[in-house]
């Protein structure tokens, strides 16, 4: 018996990886994050499973749910939305099964990071804009930010900025980014990204508040940086004619490898 954390994706069904779906497909049981999970996943559950929506358990009864299927001898699958190693709240069930001793597996989504980029069209590093992504959200009532981890502190190093579960700070955002980024640096916000009811919002920090309007305040990503453009950047080096690397060398090799 095994509890299988799975992460189901961002919200269009078929963002589900194809390990997850064999995974659902093999559990007499499954716990999904009903909020954010899209029912149309729950149709690769076998015949007769016991399918239970978490979203108004608390940890405890969670828990108990691990417990019985452990007990019954019964496999689990534990859906959340999106990428478990972010935000899912699964740690803190992993401790709890750990301390009673049943065994689990995690296999991974597609982020909603990844989902907003790819409604956007859009590559989050590009060459002398961004080459880092910094995910990261604004303080909530479930999870306080640790008081080192800064949008300012961020901010400062120009990176591409992924801010979760902030949308109804947005004003606060704007306000704290505004010194390091300036206002005519790019904005998005993906609203429900691959759902059927999908929005994006394109804008500048000084412009991102009056082209939302209001009536979005949950479930949104807002991504900042330079890199949103996708003008006036350099090309990379690693599709360059005279790029010389393993797959494609340049030059005869001479007694030594070619560079990588």
């Amino acid at each position: 018996m095994t509890i299988h954390f799975i992460g189901a994706g961002p919200g269009a069904p078929d963002l589900l990886t194809l390990r997850g779906r064999d995974l659902i497909g093999r559990c007499q049981v499954c716990l999904y994050a009903g909020s954010l999970v899209p029912e149309e996943i729950l149709a690769h559950c076998p015949p007769g499973a016991r399918i239970v929506n978490t979203a108004p358990l608390d940890l405890d009864a969670i828990v108990a749910e691990f417990v019985a299927a452990d007990a019954a001898g019964q496999d689990v699958a534990r859906l959340h939305s999106g990428d478990l190693s972010v935000w899912s709240a699964m740690g803190e069930q992993l401790r709890r099964l750990r301390a009673v001793g049943i065994p689990y597996t995690v296999t991974p989504g597609v982020p909603s990071f990844a989902a907003a980029a790819a409604a956007l069209g859009a590559e989050l590093t590009l060459p002398g804009l961004a080459q880092s992504v910094v995910l990261t959200r604004t303080s909530g009532r479930a999870s306080p930010m640790p008081s080192r981890e800064t949008l300012a502190g961020f901010a400062a190093t120009g990176a591409t900025l992924a801010l979760h579960l902030s949308i109804h700070k947005l004003a606060e955002v704007v306000a704290e980014l505004l010194p390091f980024y300036g206002a005519e640096c790019p904005v998005a916000v993906v609203y429900r990204a691959s759902w059927p009811d999908e929005r994006i919002f394109r804008a500048t920090l000084s412009t991102i508040e009056a082209a939302m309007g209001d009536g979005v305040e949950r479930t949104a990503l807002i991504l900042v940086g330079p890199a949103l453009a996708a003008e006036g950047f350099a090309e990379s080096r690693l599709y360059a004619g005279d790029y010389d690397r393993r797959f494609r060398p340049t030059r005869a090799e001479t007694g030594g490898s070619p560079a990588a």
